[in-house]
This record gives C-alpha cells, sequence and structure tokens, in this order.
C-alpha cells in the first residue's frame, strides 16, 4: 500500500506567531456558546489557506477535502477574488439597498444568467438559513397557502424556520414553527424501500409526496422544498424522476417547488451547473448560499417576476444583503468559475475519485455504498452489508484517520454513518491520487 503524500505547493504559508490551540481552546469553552461542536478528538485550528490546501497553527499542510462545509467553491484566497473585494473595500464598504450602486445591479444579472427558464429576480441575504426562510414566506404569500412539504434526512437551515423544514433529529429542536409541515418518505435508494434496481424508484418516492398531498394538507400545499442533493443526510443522489414526478403533484395542488442549492450549486455537480438540472426540472425558487460566495456571508434567492412581486405588497429589507463588497466577491467567483472552467473540473477530477472509491468499496466491506455527483461524494458505512447496520464509530475512525494523514473530510446521515467529501473545485489530478491513497490507508486500519 502507497504511503499517502500530499501533491507539492509553491505557496509558502507565514509563520503562525500567535495564541496557541489550546489557549484558543480554553477561551472558546469560556466564552462562546456550547452549542458550538468541535471536529476531531484534539481539536485542530487552521490560521491560513491557498487553494484547496489549509494549513494549522503548528504549520502542518491539509487538503481541505470537506471545503469549508462545500462553501470553498474556487479555493482558498483566490487571488482574483481577494482583488475583487480589496478594490471595493478601499472605496465603499457599506451601502443598503435603499440607495443605488452598480455592483449588485451587475451581480444580480450576471447570476440571474446563470439559471434557466424564468428564474430572473434576486434577492441577496448572508446565510441559506436566511434564504429557506425567505423562499418559505414568498410561497406562502404567493400561493395564499400555508401547508409545506419537505423530506425526511433534509436539513434546511438553523433558524426556527429552517429547522421546521429539517427532518434529521441532531440538527432540530422542536420548534413551533413545525406546524403545518409534513415530511415525506427520503428518497434514498440505498437504504429505502425502492432501491438502485428499481426503474421506477422516482415515481414510487414520489407517490409519497401525492399522498401527503391528497390526506394531510388536504389537497392544497404552499409548496415543496428539496435539496437537490441532500447534504447533511449523507449525500443522497434522488433516483431519476423523482423531481419531475414531484414537482407535476405539489404544481397540481397550487404549490410551487423550492430548490435548495446552498451545496450542490456552481458547478459542483459537475454535469450541470445547478443540482435540479440533473433532475430535468426548473423550479419556482432556487435558494442559494456557500459556494455563492467561497466563504464570505452572502446567500441567495431567484425566483421568478411574478413570485418575487409578493414581497413588493409590504416593506421587506436586508441590511447586509447585496452590499458593495459581497456582490464585488460574488461576481468574481462566477468569474472564476467560468475562466479556470471549474465545473469541468469537478467532472473529471470527481469521476476519477468516483472510480477509486469504487475500487476500495471492492475491497473493504465496511462500505456498503457509494454515491454522488462530480465532487460531492459520499461513502457510507455499514456493519454488515446485508442489514445495513450503520457503522458509526466506524466512521469516526476514519475521520481521524484521514486527519492525520492531512485529508479534511465531513460525515453526515442520520447516524454519522457517512463520508462526506466536496473539496474546492479547484483540485488536481494528483490530489486525487492522494485522497483515494489516504481513504485506502485509512480503511485498512480499521
Amino acid at each position: 500500500m502507497k504511503t499517502p503524500i500530499l501533491p507539492p505547493t509553491n505557496h509558502q504559508p507565514q509563520k503562525y506567531t500567535g495564541p496557541s490551540a489550546a489557549d484558543v481552546l480554553a477561551l472558546r469553552k469560556q466564552f462562546l456558546n456550547p452549542g458550538l461542536f468541535l471536529y476531531y478528538k484534539q481539536p485542530v485550528m487552521f490560521v491560513e489557506g491557498k487553494g484547496q490546501y489549509i494549513w494549522d497553527d503548528t504549520g502542518k499542510r491539509y487538503l481541505d477535502g470537506l471545503g469549508g462545509i462545500v462553501t470553498i467553491s474556487v479555493g482558498h484566497c483566490h487571488p482574483h477574488v481577494l482583488a475583487a473585494a480589496q478594490r471595493q473595500n478601499e472605496t465603499l464598504q457599506h451601502s443598503t439597498t435603499i440607495y443605488l450602486h452598480p455592483n449588485i445591479a451587475e451581480y444580480a444579472q450576471k447570476l440571474a444568467s446563470k439559471l434557466p427558464g424564468d428564474l430572473k429576480v434576486c434577492y441577496f441575504v448572508n446565510s441559506g438559513s436566511e434564504a429557506n426562510d425567505l423562499a418559505l414566506l414568498m410561497a406562502r404569500l404567493y400561493t395564499k397557502n400555508y401547508d409545506m412539504i419537505a423530506l425526511r434526512n433534509a436539513y434546511h437551515g438553523g433558524n426556527a424556520s429552517g429547522m421546521a423544514v429539517t427532518a434529521h433529529s441532531t440538527w432540530k429542536f422542536n420548534v413551533p414553527h413545525s406546524f403545518g409541515v409534513h415530511h415525506a418518505i427520503a428518497p434514498y435508494p440505498y437504504r429505502g424501500p425502492y432501491g438502485y434496481d428499481d426503474a421506477d424508484a422516482g415515481k414510487k418516492y414520489a407517490d409519497d409526496v401525492k399522498s401527503l398531498i391528497d390526506y394531510a394538507t388536504p389537497g392544497k400545499v404552499a409548496g415543496f422544498i428539496a435539496e437537490s442533493i441532500q447534504g447533511v443526510g449523507g449525500f443522497v443522489v434522488f433516483p431519476d424522476g423523482y423531481l419531475k414526478n414531484v414537482y407535476e403533484h405539489v404544481r397540481a395542488a397550487g404549490g410551487v417547488c423550492i430548490a435548495d442549492e446552498v451545496q450542490t450549486g456552481f458547478g459542483r455537480t459537475g454535469t450541470h451547473y445547478w443540482g435540479f438540472e440533473t433532475q430535468g426540472v426548473i423550479p419556482d425558487i432556487v435558494t442559494m448560499a456557500k459556494g455563492i460566495g467561497n466563504g464570505c456571508p452572502l446567500a441567495a434567492v431567484v425566483t421568478t417576476p411574478q413570485i418575487a412581486a409578493t414581497l413588493a405588497g409590504k416593506i421587506h429589507f436586508n441590511t447586509f444583503g447585496g452590499n458593495p463588497v459581497v456582490s464585488a466577491i460574488g461576481k468574481a467567483v462566477l468569474e472564476v468559475i467560468e475562466n479556470e472552467k471549474l465545473q469541468e473540473n469537478s467532472l473529471q477530477i470527481g469521476g476519477q475519485i468516483l472510480a477509486g472509491l469504487h475500487r476500495l468499496k471492492e475491497k473493504y466491506p465496511i462500505i456498503g455504498d457509494v454515491r454522488g455527483k462530480g465532487l460531492m461524494l459520499g461513502i457510507e458505512m455499514v456493519q454488515d452489508r446485508t442489514t445495513k447496520e450503520p457503522a458509526k464509530a466506524e466512521c469516526a475512525a476514519v475521520l481521524e484517520s484521514c486527519r492525520e494523514m492531512g485529508l479534511l473530510i465531513g460525515k453526515g446521515g442520520l447516524w454519522g454513518q457517512t463520508i462526506r467529501f466536496a473539496p474546492p473545485m479547484c483540485i488536481t489530478a494528483a490530489d486525487a491520487e492522494f485522497i483515494i491513497d489516504v481513504f485506502d490507508a485509512a480503511f485498512a486500519k480499521l
């Protein structure tokens, strides 16, 4: 077995001279909310990043295989994005939407050009949770209905309304906003009743949405919301035809269809710019965050002129949404994705990694399922391939082993049994080989 070796880099990080990780941990325990969690038995502190790599306070380099939780889309501290932010920071840092500024208008035009159909009106906010909250508001105002349908195993945010449409116990408090929200069966081919071998699985899972509309709502809904690939739930890819059939059922009941592209958008799936396009549908509302700003607090809701008009009935305002700096950053991110052909790179390198993961699945029985699109890949671990008992402890052990070897990954799924891998879209073929070598060594240690 090859010893995993990180590909070389020309970047020389600065020598870190700040407080130690132990000191920072002590401050965090004293002054930060205990609800914040940390990865790893021995917490790691990062102080510098460049491209797909990130350095800790000791100078150790890592490949960021989680992309800041699917947030660093074009690479840490990309020079084009940094330059755009710096130019704007030097002239005007803040101007709200009650005044004119060219950046927000030009950015909205460019972002809208990336979306199909009549999805041409943008509203900028600061996070995915805010974006989904606004999308739910728009759906209810436009349809004059209240009930929403979401999916089990879903995650849509950490605010009250986002938790309401979330159906993942780890991330959900018992919030009153859950009233009027109905959760359909997750279209989860590996664990659900209809598997990969069922050609009609998409339609069959969609029938559960139709059942909710008929018996639970009853008959009328405000809308349906789903991630185009479930993120926190373990990078679950829907069977073909699922969203097409669901959208037909929802629209027939007077509802609108919301695509949560917070983790799947901006070319990450490789074959398409947006995750919903892999299902051959066009939603009525699209929410986006994380990779949209490459680490900057930027998010957006894009919808049709007709739905957008519902907000004109009252004063609705976001103080920081679409300010000049984040608008400059967002536009620069789109330019980097185009100029550096990062969607194409996601397809090519993602395919290379996926092929390697399938080879590892043949080698290690603890790997129950390998799935994903582009650079959004999941490895579901099980104690037994027949019973599919989740291998939670083993997944945590792989997470630790990968960190020791210089690879950062995430985990997800209801039991924390699935490795989540979503690196910056600028990774190389050499990085892909390193990743497979690290996973091979980590699974061998089990």
